[in-house]
């Protein structure tokens, strides 16, 4: 059984504005950017708040609330006042289909 599920379809996102979806209760932030998609994870790690309210720019989001900037390549913050990543997934294109998993791969 694969890990990874069905979220939404590639049509349904807009360049460089963040959906919010949920996996089996974990909130991601997906974003399309930069010929990509991005899943991360949609709490920022300094004030509890979530990503996908936050801007897009240059393959970082940027939370809301305080200003701070996570890659969406590696979940690590480059803007205080986060200093702590938040995890990233894995995401297939299968189609129209975009498909993110949450689960560790050993």
């Amino acid at each position: 059984m694969s890990p990874f599920v069905r979220v939404c379809g590639l049509s349904e996102l807009e360049e460089d504005t963040p959906k919010r979806v949920e996996i089996d209760g974990t909130p991601i932030s997906l974003v399309k950017t930069e010929g990509e998609v991005f899943a991360i994870y949609d709490i920022c790690s300094h004030a509890n708040v979530s990503l996908s309210e936050g801007e897009v720019d240059d393959c970082h989001i940027e939370c809301w609330l305080h200003g701070s900037r996570f890659d969406l390549r590696s979940g690590k913050p480059d803007a205080l006042p986060a200093t702590r990543p938040v995890p990233v997934y894995p995401v297939k294109i299968e189609g129209d289909d975009v498909l993110v998993s949450v689960t560790q791969e050993s």
